[in-house]
């Protein structure tokens, strides 16, 4: 069910994430949300957070915004997007310990900036029947969605990566573990598409990076990757639009892999997952995977990275329309959505580079959206009429 991007020619949206204001000193840990709420210092800085997430989309023009993950702690490499599941679920320890990676693949040397984010895996264990416990989806989506007429993407990690990533003391296998979390996230996800959330994303299903990295704990195979995803998102379709994002990595806004990877190896696979769009990394790997996306992908929406997460340096407008024009020979436009590659908000990017990165994305969008006679979206970011420098 398309309910974000229906009706509109090239939409444009952020994949999630933004850099956190320096003033946004307060942090959640394990409270839950609601919990935190109460607290009229946390709630300020979470509430001012948002609107200047928002306030910085709208600027920009985009057509779906994000509440910028704004939940999330400052934490080493954005590590808080697995971190704030496992600290939240049921089922998971209240004391917390050092925890190695559970994918050997995971594991860079010593003395690399992602080895850091090995040091902050301090995590729980689980010690009994997982759950949804205090997410509390719902409302941190309804806090952004009463600050915006515009619709708000929500978005979370896959059950997969969070196996990954904690100790069990309670499931016979990892693949008993990997389904458990798919259906305690299911239910968290069915209560935020009930709550009236237009845009669910789900994040990093690992079947694109099975060619690359492996069979996640050296059995999950692809086609059961796929139902993995399918079991998490069911009950979705028809509620609410669903994105399943892949991309190539984004911890502390490094590249994970040193060569460009491919994702023609997957795609047949990705076509089979039950999600209205399906996100790409265009920018940053460049668009050589379009024309076999256009020839695979041909019943759900294409979004398309025009914006990369990894460096400060601002596209032109002009690379964005280049990139745009490319898709556009191999999807129909009704069928393109216009995005970043990945998170702009997992350490390391400021929040004056992230912003002219989405006016970037706008402006490029509204180069083509010009040239295939449509409306453009109104940026005020760049209007003449609010230059200082006349």
């Amino acid at each position: 069910m398309y309910k974000a991007t229906a009706d509109k020619v090239l939409p444009t949206s952020i994949i999630g994430s933004l850099p956190r204001p320096a003033w946004h000193t307060a942090s959640i840990g394990s409270r839950s949300f609601l919990e935190s709420m109460v607290n009229v210092r946390w709630r300020e800085q979470y509430e001012d957070a948002v609107s200047t997430h928002l306030r910085a989309q709208e600027v920009a023009g985009l057509d779906i915004c994000t509440d910028g993950d704004a939940h999330y702690d400052e934490e080493i490499a954005g590590w808080s997007w697995q971190s704030y599941p496992l600290t939240h679920m049921a089922g998971l320890s209240r004391e917390v310990e050092l925890t190695p990676p559970m994918v050997a693949a995971a594991s860079p040397p010593r003395g690399n900036i992602l080895h850091d984010q090995l040091e902050a895996r301090v995590l729980p264990r689980i010690t009994g029947p997982l759950g949804p416990g205090n997410l509390q989806y719902a409302p941190m989506w309804k806090v952004a969605q009463r600050l915006t007429r515009r619709p708000v993407k929500f978005g979370t990690i896959m059950p997969e990566l969070l196996a990954a990533a904690v100790h069990d003391d309670h499931y016979k296998d990892p693949v008993e573990r990997v389904w458990a979390f798919s259906e305690a996230i299911n239910q968290e996800l069915n209560a935020l598409a009930d709550a009236g959330c237009p845009v669910i994303q789900l994040e990093e299903p690992q079947i694109h990076m099975v060619p690359a990295r492996g069979k996640p704990f050296g059995v999950l195979d692809i086609p059961e990757l796929v139902k993995i995803f399918n079991n998490t998102v069911k009950g979705l379709r028809g509620k609410t639009e669903v994105w399943c994002h892949t991309c190539w990595g984004n911890p502390a806004q490094q590249r994970i892999f040193r060569d460009v990877q491919s994702y023609q190896p997957t795609l047949s696979a990705l076509a089979e997952v039950d999600a209205d769009a399906l996100t790409f990394e265009t920018c940053s790997s460049g668009t050589g995977d379009l024309a076999a996306i256009g020839r695979t992908i041909t019943d759900k929406k294409v979004v398309i990275g025009v914006i990369d997460h990894h460096t400060l340096q601002i596209e032109r407008p002009d690379q964005v329309a280049a990139i745009i024009r490319e898709a556009l020979k191999h999807v129909p436009a009704e069928r393109v959505v216009i995005s970043s590659d990945c998170g702009m908000g997992r350490e390391g990017m400021s929040r004056r580079h992230a912003q002219h990165k989405m006016i970037a994305m706008v402006q490029g969008t509204n180069i083509v959206r010009r040239e295939l006679g449509v409306p453009e979206a109104d940026c005020l970011a760049a209007d003449p009429r609010y230059s200082l420098a006349l």
